[in-house]
């Protein structure tokens, strides 16, 4: 199944933790909501795409575990050492959801433009594959965010893909700088009028519109941010949605 319409599903969420560690993992509500999004709620075809870390087998492998033995059939692309599968684009038209993982946003672009993954992926969200994501698989499809992909402090980052004309402010509440900084780059014009997501909460666009704010626990929020002609930057919490808990 496809959604009704082109749909993205940006976030600051994800995976649900064990106590056993970074791969102690589990589909998260997001996952369970970006399949409700694509209207496949028997049997959702999830492919995961790990080039902002460099597609690394034991996080792959981490995936596999957690989604192995779920109502979810999961897949995933790899561009390193090479395409892992011989025809993208069918494979990708395939599928409910494409999650885009976190890390560097701004490797993750610049790989996709060279293997032409961008053109793909754009024609799949148009034919109603939800794509989604945490952090680096957030800001992605905006204009731009902040980043740690060139240091240890965060910068602007303007390369993403656009399809979504905003920017987009992730871990806003998780990373003490994170706030500050999305106000400075908005507010000099870095950066476009945008949203940001506490740790837990996403946003639905449908098309290039706003849709509805969603978080898998209570506190976690969406903010639109907007800039004024003086440089000042107005921040307002959206009303979200706490998702419900779905069984895997």
């Amino acid at each position: 199944m496809t959604a009704d319409i082109p749909t993205i599903l940006a976030t600051s969420a994800g995976f649900e933790r064990g106590r056993r560690g970074n791969f102690d993992i589990r589909p998260g509500r997001i996952h369970h909501f970006a399949a409700e999004l694509a209207n496949a709620t028997e049997a959702p075809k999830i492919c995961v795409l790990a080039q902002a870390t460099g597609d690394p087998d034991s996080r792959i492998g981490a995936f596999y575990s957690a989604f192995a033995g779920t109502r979810f059939t999961m897949s995933h692309l790899q561009l390193f050492p090479m395409p892992n599968i011989e025809d993208i684009r069918g494979h990708l038209l395939a599928q409910d959801v494409v999650w885009v993982d976190g890390g560097s946003v701004a490797n993750l672009c610049a790989l996709w433009r060279v293997h032409g993954l961008d053109e793909i992926l754009h024609e799949a969200w148009q034919a109603g594959v939800v794509m989604s994501g945490s952090s680096a698989g957030s800001i992605c499809w905006h204009r731009g965010g902040t980043t740690d992909s060139f240091g240890l402090r965060l910068r602007g980052f303007t390369d993403g893909l656009g399809w979504l004309p905003y920017s987009n402010g992730v871990h806003y509440d998780g990373e003490g700088e994170r706030r500050p900084k999305m106000h400075e780059l908005i507010g000099d014009g870095t950066l476009p009028d945008g949203y940001a997501t506490d740790d837990g909460a996403g946003l639905v666009f449908r098309g290039t519109s706003l849709e509805e704010v969603v978080a898998d626990r209570e506190g976690a929020l969406g903010y639109e941010l907007k800039r004024a002609a003086d440089g000042t930057v107005t921040e307002t919490p959206l009303p979200t949605r706490i998702l419900p808990e779905y069984p895997n």
